[in-house]
């Protein structure tokens, strides 16, 4: 039975990457960080089947303790911090988890086990200020936030300690990934949990940013098939996983709100507040080299996603699991 260590078990990706890797026989060993709450009811479910430690991407001896200790096959480093507007107010925290933090999972495997199959979560991100659409594996990066560029560093090193130690490292460059898992500061879920709550007379309006930005959102649950086909390929390499469709914010809000027989033109504020600094404004990925090489196809197509997300949150609040009016959120 192979073991697999997942940094980041808690968050979305990790949470179903965990539960995909239990289907197929794994053993898996969930990283999190020692702090004073640690939220674990992303896996409530499956927290019994898998070993939840203790360790830290600022911490380079927890990490090769722990790879010491569980002797696992594959290492799929997930955490990060992955907010982008948080990434602005703090970029050097942003850099020392989501850059640095890289670099040391990956020295603790060149010094504990160079064999180890190693998964580096990228991001679309990366690609930023677009220079050609869609964005496929070749395309020049420009990122446009700290979390991006973060990033950038993250996806180079992984090629670099490939290249230099022969470490099978490969890293996906994940675009837009939902699911009713997602946290409620992401804009997805903010969208859909905010017209579910005015759905249900909890709300009356809902304050977002640039409704023109469009991205190429997909379902969580089918990324991380993605990154397991990865490592299970005989040579590492690097691929773009996405569903090759654009949408804008306005249309997610639109399906959202059109689900719950909403008028969303009544309750959407625009808020100079959710603007970023330096805007993203078109992404959209080219999966061919994921569909041709590793047989990877999305299953949950945009409207399911939305509908999926909106089904998620009324069932939540009709069961009276209501969260606080915050403007904020």
């Amino acid at each position: 039975m192979p073991t697999a260590l997942i940094t980041g078990v808690t968050g979305q990706d990790g949470s179903y990457l965990a539960e995909f890797l239990l289907e197929k026989g794994y053993t898996v060993v969930g990283m999190v960080r020692r702090t004073s709450t640690i939220n674990f009811d992303r896996i409530k479910d499956i927290q019994d089947k898998i070993e939840v430690i203790q360790g830290d991407l600022l911490d380079q001896m927890s990490l090769i303790g722990i790879l010491h200790e569980y002797h696992p096959e594959e290492v799929y480093n997930l955490a990060a911090q992955s907010f982008v507007p948080t990434s602005f107010t703090q970029p050097v925290l942003t850099g020392e988890f989501t850059a640095l933090g890289v670099t040391r999972v990956l020295e603790a495997v060149r010094i504990v086990d160079p064999k180890i199959r190693f998964y580096q979560a990228s991001s679309s991100e990366m690609f930023g200020k677009v220079v050609e659409v869609p964005q496929r594996e070749t395309t020049p990066f420009y990122p446009r936030s700290p979390y991006g560029v973060a990033k950038v560093y993250g996806h180079w090193i992984t090629v670099n300690y490939r290249e230099s130690y022969n470490i099978f490292g490969c890293s996906g460059i994940l675009f837009n990934h939902e699911s009713p898992r997602r946290g409620l500061e992401f804009v997805t879920h903010k969208i859909t949990h905010t017209a579910a709550r005015i759905k249900l007379g909890l709300a009356d309006e809902l304050r977002l940013g640039n409704l023109e930005s469009r991205r190429d959102w997909g379902f969580a649950g089918d990324y991380v098939r993605a990154m397991w086909l990865m490592l299970q390929q005989e040579a590492p390499d690097d691929y773009v996983v996405a569903t090759g469709e654009t949408h804008s914010v306005q249309e997610f809000v639109e399906e959202a709100f059109g689900y719950l027989d909403l008028d969303w033109q009544r309750y959407v504020v625009q808020d100079p507040r959710y603007y970023r600094p330096a805007e993203v404004d078109l992404l959209v990925g080219d999966p061919s080299k994921a569909s041709e090489k590793l047989g990877w196809e999305p299953a949950v197509d945009f409207r399911q996603l939305v509908r999926i997300m909106v089904d998620a949150d009324m069932e939540q609040l009709q069961q009276g699991q209501h969260t606080p009016r915050n403007p904020l959120i």
